[in-house]
């Protein structure tokens, strides 16, 4: 990731120092734990995680992870690795129960011209994951991806690499799942990170050097954005990556990858109004630094856990290959006095 400024035709890299000084300050939090690092190293592989929390048993809960240049592993709570499955270049995944089944989606860029959803069970118990099969998710590169279990269907919002928005109505009742495109919307550019609120039915969109976007999630809703926050250096730091929806009660928070100086900025669902910005500094376990993909899960956890669990790819893990840091919800609460 390289942070630039123009002057006529020269181009110099601007000081993660400086971009951390001129942006709104950021709360320290702290990791309370880690996965094992990606197989594949000295790359940028490591990308976008999706958590189940099991209700029964919350210490058993799982974290699917992807490595965008090899697969989908799972892990469990202790970050060692469950499961792997060689899915190739999945980019981004999300996950979500339905008809009695963990339904995990991934982006699915194998085919660099053509968009599809890699789709997988994963076994509550085992921690296998099971291949259902891909659907077509139209032309370009596939990037973005989250889940939207509404009343009438389970959709997809698959992000392409040049901003078009596409929602799928997926249907996983046959021996190979379908899937048909109901909506198409759009941003000017590069765009990767979403999530669904499903309390609103409000989807947001991280378009990565220009900020943070609100559409309608619902099939027949309009497809027009609604600007919620720029990357403008101050509560966003470009690129705006990963997005992350923590339902808290009667509150929720939207929390964005504040790329450009190793950050992330929190909005109030209720009015989309900011919040604060917080930052996983060294502590037990390493910083974070330059995260694509966050999700955060709230509810009992288990006792490392008890309120929520966020987890955040951490580009820079050396000596090991990428990975990703857990963080307790309370702590970030507490740091923001949320």
């Amino acid at each position: 990731m390289t942070f630039l400024f123009l002057s006529g035709c020269a181009t110099t890299e601007i000081p993660l120092s400086k971009r951390i000084a001129n942006a709104l300050p950021a709360a320290n939090v702290h990791a309370s734990g880690e996965t094992e690092a990606v197989a594949t190293a000295n790359a940028d592989a490591a990308d976008d995680p999706a958590i189940w929390r099991n209700a029964a048993n919350p210490g058993a809960s799982l974290i699917v992870g992807t490595d965008k240049k090899a697969g989908l592993y799972v892990y469990g709570l202790d970050g060692k690795v469950r499961d792997f499955n060689d899915a190739g270049r999945v980019n981004n995944v999300a996950l979500a129960e339905s008809d009695g089944r963990i339904v995990v989606a991934a982006s699915d860029r194998n085919d660099p011209l053509n968009a599809q959803v890699a789709l997988f069970t994963l076994d509550p118990t085992s921690a296998k994951l099971t291949a259902l099969g891909k659907v077509a998710a139209g032309a370009g590169e596939a990037y973005g991806i989250c889940l939207y279990r509404a009343p009438e269907a389970l959709y997809a919002f698959m992000v392409a690499k040049d901003g078009t928005i596409r929602q799928l109505a997926l249907d996983l009742t046959g021996a190979a799942p379908q899937a048909r495109i109901v909506r198409t919307m759009k941003l000017a550019t590069q765009s990767e990170g979403c999530v669904v609120d499903p309390r609103s039915a409000r989807l947001y969109v991280a378009e990565e050097d220009v900020g943070l976007w609100r559409f309608d999630a619902r099939a027949d809703g309009a497809v027009a954005p609604v600007k919620i926050a720029a990357a403008d250096g101050k509560q966003i730091v470009a690129d705006a990556e990963g997005v992350a929806i923590a339902q808290d009660g009667d509150n929720g928070y939207l929390v964005v990858s504040s790329q450009g100086d190793n950050a992330y900025a929190v909005y109030r669902l209720a009015d989309e109004s900011y919040v604060g910005r917080f930052r996983i500094a060294p502590g037990a376990f390493g910083a974070t630094e330059e995260t694509d993909g966050i999700e955060i899960a709230t509810g009992d956890f288990g006792p490392a856990f008890p309120d929520g669990l966020m987890v955040a790819q951490d580009g820079m893990n050396a000596p090991r290959a990428q990975n990703f840091k857990l963080v307790g919800w309370r702590e970030i609460r507490r740091a923001l006095g949320l």
